[in-house]
């Protein structure tokens, strides 16, 4: 007697029988004869009515997709061919007519022969979709909460970081914004007397909505209405639902590509602050889980724009106060033109104490300065305002750069306070081009030149101010510099070449490379300073900038003229300044006098640069009457005039000015500031120069008198071919040798 039998006569359930209760069922599978046996519970598993099935497994697969087909057939192909003992698989069913799909679990048994060919495959089949049906619901409500948790998480970081209401508005609007929030657009809006202000749109064909920038805080808005009642409010059938309560709305609601949208109000605690509105292409409804997550976006979205709103106001009276402190009104000055530039750093809660100022002096002088009281805070703003106030007054009476600095340390260190303060300050003579200069633990200045190469001047410095007077050290040495025409000084704070975690000499180098590479006029360079340095660097300290350029001197079109400076401690730059001459003539279309140009600027410049203590100012122009001719000066600082030389026959210097003598047309010594300027003239050779006669070279005495005699006809040339500095020199050196008397400059 079977199971089923007894099971029968019992009334018992047998195997086979809980099998298909549970819609399992079994099947036996002949490879040799390629038919299968299939029960009755495994024919309503796959959807297969048992009295149409022919034992062939092709018939029981026409319920699958053809990709699920090629899929099961593949795998059973490999587990077969491969040796397995045994496969198991999750296959779809389609229902013929219709409906929900169906899931059906295949496990089965390879049995083989002795040699391992397989010539069997029994196995069972289950249905399985409330099973894959549960478990996609599962899936999905983990993958909203996993999107859900993201939203939150990646909202709360970008605004953690938020420091102004800009900061917020970037977060929320900006490449990754609305990625974050997990919505298509978005409306912010801030209350401020009583309107409510759009702060920020972002998304596709919101920009209809600008004509609702500032409107009154009234009932007619949904966004105005959600946060006069402080209840959120959720469209699930935008725009039909928002145009039945806001007619005047429907106009701008159809050129918005959005299904559905959230309008929340903005409280942080229990103060409105204003309302986000949100919008979606794809989401017809709000279930109650996304409704508690769009709240309590709004709350965080809230509580960054109350710390926002509180930081701004901060910040303005600090920025208030400091711009009080600051000089409203640049003098204008002769003979140059100044720049001033201050930034407030973009990170913190409080101004620093950086300041600049330009004081008128007597005699036509300019004190310009550039300095930084330590601290960032509102403490600090009003020690500086005081000290510049103080140093503004010292250096007015006319004193010093040294006694002013001197002065003001003393002054910050009676303020009794805890604060030092650093800074640069220089007198300026725009009219002869001196430049009085001293630091107090400051950065030092940069000088553009008129070629636009950058110098890092050597200027001595001091101790800090208040520092200077505690430790017993108010000695700031002053440093002379020169600043020819078209040259620009430039004075900065820290704040524009150095950032935590950089190297100082590294922004440095970014500084004089930004100066070099910018214009020349005053205005546009401190305008490309800020450009390029100060918001490159993210502003995370303040930026005092001034810059001030000595006028150019060009000169006129019949009568040109050039200045360059010559460093002492530049190697290169007696050469430059040679080569600079030769060139220049030859623009100037006067060839022919390049290379006695060049010969005489090496001897003159050799002569300060050796025997003086600092740089040289090199001025080329053409003269114009009576004759056109070129003159070549040489302006150094030194006090003393030449003296009478009688130089033997092994002397290894003494014969430079006789060069000079022989090449030069005329050439003296004249008084020029605190130092003088040695001067030549060259003409162009010819039978007629135009002053009507030729005679021999004057030569100058230890007076300073320069000689007037023109060039012998020994000194011209030969023809247009050749050279008057070859015949010069060659004469030249032959006076050399036979010298008994000669000037020569020293210190």
């Amino acid at each position: 007697m079977t199971d089923d039998e007894h099971s029968a006569r019992g009334g018992e359930i047998g195997p086979a029988e809980r099998l298909a209760m549970n819609r399992t069922g079994s099947f036996d599978w002949d490879l040799d004869t390629d038919t299968i046996d299939v029960d009755d519970a495994g024919l309503l598993v796959l959807g297969v009515a048992p009295d149409g099935f022919d034992g062939r497994p092709a018939s029981l697969l026409r319920a699958l997709e053809p990709a699920e087909q090629a899929r099961l057939d593949r795998m059973v192909q490999d587990a077969i061919s491969g040796g397995s003992s045994s496969y198991a698989a999750h296959i779809r069913l389609d229902p013929p007519g219709g409906g929900p799909p169906q899931w059906t679990h295949v496990q089965a048994r390879i049995l083989r022969r002795a040699d391992g060919a397989a010539h069997r495959v029994v196995g069972i089949v289950r249905d399985t979709t409330t099973e894959v049906t549960n478990s996609e619901f599962i899936l999905n409500l983990a993958k909203r909460q996993e999107v859900q948790t993201t939203i939150v998480q990646r909202t709360t970081y970008a605004l953690s970081r938020a420091v102004t209401v800009d900061d917020v508005t970037a977060a929320l609007t900006g490449p990754a914004g609305l990625g974050r929030l997990g919505s298509d657009g978005l409306a912010l809006g801030l209350l401020e007397s009583g309107s409510l202000n759009l702060i920020a749109l972002s998304g596709e064909g919101l920009d209809v909505l600008d004509d609702f920038r500032t409107r009154p805080l009234e009932r007619g808005l949904p966004l105005a209405e959600a946060v006069q009642s402080g209840v959120a409010r959720f469209v699930s059938e935008f725009p039909s639902h928002v145009e039945e309560d806001f007619p005047a709305l429907t106009p701008y609601l159809h050129r918005m590509p959005y299904r559905s949208a959230c309008y929340l109000p903005l409280v942080a605690q229990a103060r409105s602050l204003g309302g986000m509105a949100l919008f979606y292409r794809r989401r017809s409804r709000f279930n109650p889980d996304e409704r508690n997550l769009l709240l309590g976006l709004a709350a965080i979205v809230a509580q960054s724009l109350q710390r926002a709103i509180l930081f701004d106001e901060e910040r303005e009276l600090a920025t208030g106060l400091q711009a009080t402190m600051l000089p409203r009104v640049i003098p204008r000055i002769e003979g140059g033109e100044i720049a001033v530039r201050y930034h407030a750093a973009w990170s913190g809660r409080q101004v620093g104490g950086d300041w600049y100022d330009v004081i008128p002096l007597p005699r036509g002088r300019v004190g310009v300065v550039v300095g930084d009281v330590q601290g960032h805070d509102t403490h600090a703003a009003a020690i500086m305002g005081q000290l510049r106030i103080a140093l503004r007054a010292y250096a007015g009476e006319g004193h010093p750069p040294a006694t002013v600095l001197a002065r003001a340390s003393r002054f910050l260190a009676e303020l009794d306070t805890n604060r030092f303060a650093t800074c640069t300050y220089a007198q300026v003579d725009l009219a002869g081009g001196t430049v009085r200069g001293v630091r107090a633990g400051h950065l030092g200045p940069l000088i553009r030149h008129t070629d636009g190469r950058v110098g890092r001047p050597k200027l001595r410095g001091g101790l800090p101010l208040g520092l200077a007077t505690v430790f017993g050290e108010e000695e700031f040495p002053e440093t002379r510099l020169d600043l020819v025409p078209g040259e620009t000084l430039v004075l900065y704070t820290d704040g524009l070449v150095e950032q935590p975690g950089t190297d100082l000499e590294a922004g440095l180098a970014e500084l004089v490379g930004a100066i070099g590479g910018g214009p020349p006029e005053a205005e546009a360079l401190a305008d490309h300073l800020s450009e390029q340095l100060w918001e490159r660097w993210g502003a995370g300290d303040d930026v005092a900038l001034l810059v001030l350029r000595r006028s150019p001197d060009p000169g006129t079109p019949r009568a040109p003229r050039i200045h360059q400076y010559i460093h002492q401690a530049d190697p290169q730059g007696l050469s430059d300044a040679r080569s600079a001459v030769g060139q220049t003539l030859v623009d100037w279309g006067m060839p022919e006098l390049a290379d006695d140009a060049e010969l005489l600027t090496g001897e003159l410049l050799v002569n300060v640069l050796l025997h003086t203590e600092g740089g040289a100012v090199l001025t080329l122009e053409v003269l114009p009457e009576p004759v056109r001719r070129v003159r070549l000066s040489v302006q150094d600082r030194s006090s003393g005039w030449p003296r009478r030389r009688t130089p033997g026959e092994a002397a290894t210097s003494g014969r430079g000015l006789l060069m000079m003598d022989a090449i030069a047309a005329r050439w003296g010594v004249e008084p020029r500031g605190e130092g003088k300027a040695v001067w030549c003239e060259l003409e162009p050779a010819g039978p007629d120069n135009g002053n009507g006669q030729n005679g021999r070279n004057g030569r100058n005495g230890p007076n300073g008198e320069g000689g007037h005699g023109a060039r012998g006809a020994d000194g011209g040339h030969d023809g247009p071919g050749d050279s008057a500095g070859a015949q010069a020199r060659g004469a030249a050196e032959r006076a050399a040798c036979q010298a008994e008397d000669w000037i020569e400059d020293e210190d």
